[in-house]
């Protein structure tokens, strides 16, 4: 009986074992590599090491679990988002872990900031919106011409100025409406108005 019927001598453990036990390598004579899966892996984790690299350990995950590479808990597939690309068929990323890096990605695509910056921002705040002073400040409020970020208020406040178009002049004259001011314009030409100061 040959050595390839009963298994395969590991060239670095010297051990014999069975095929399965070896990774496969089309450039070799019998198809597989000259390393168990094992030794290659520690092969492989010794040179990472020797190179200043951390290795990720391998954890024993149970059927029907995966772990997240972000929190490193393990969790039941029902935890993840179904994904067709992947070779497992689940995301990458627990739903937590996942919505919280979209969230991230958000604010840092569309404003240009981090969590952390937003967080810091409300918390130089006092938590309370800038504008009434009242309502906890969650919303990003930023110029839509130039994209900066003026400070976090609340849903009305942020709404309110976006509806009055982030014009300073419309927002007096609310202002001088709001105090009882009139404000109604004087015709003087057929077609031109004048506003009051």
């Amino acid at each position: 009986m040959s050595e390839s019927d009963q298994g395969k001598k590991c060239s670095r453990c010297q051990r014999t074992l069975a095929r399965e036990a070896f990774a496969s390598n089309r450039s070799t004579r019998d198809g597989l590599a000259a390393y168990c899966k094992e030794c290659a892996a520690q092969y492989y984790r010794q040179r990472q090491e020797a190179k200043g690299r951390a290795v990720r350990v391998k954890v024993p995950v149970p059927r029907g679990h995966k772990r997240c590479p972000q929190c490193g808990e393990i969790k039941a597939h029902s935890e993840w988002e179904l994904n067709a690309t992947t070779p497992d068929g689940y995301a990458s990323y627990c739903k937590v872990c996942r919505a919280a890096r979209l969230q991230e990605n958000y604010f840092k695509r569309k404003y240009g900031i981090t969590m952390a910056e937003r967080d810091e921002m409300i918390s130089a705040q006092m938590g309370v919106c800038s504008i009434c002073l009242a309502a906890p400040a969650v919303h990003v409020d930023h110029c839509h011409e130039t994209g900066r970020v003026r400070g976090v208020l609340c849903f009305n406040c942020n709404s309110a100025i976006g509806v009055l178009g982030d014009d300073p002049d419309i927002i007096r004259r609310a202002i001088a409406y709001l105090e009882g001011n009139a404000w109604k314009p004087t015709l003087v030409a057929p077609g031109v108005y004048q506003l009051p100061s």
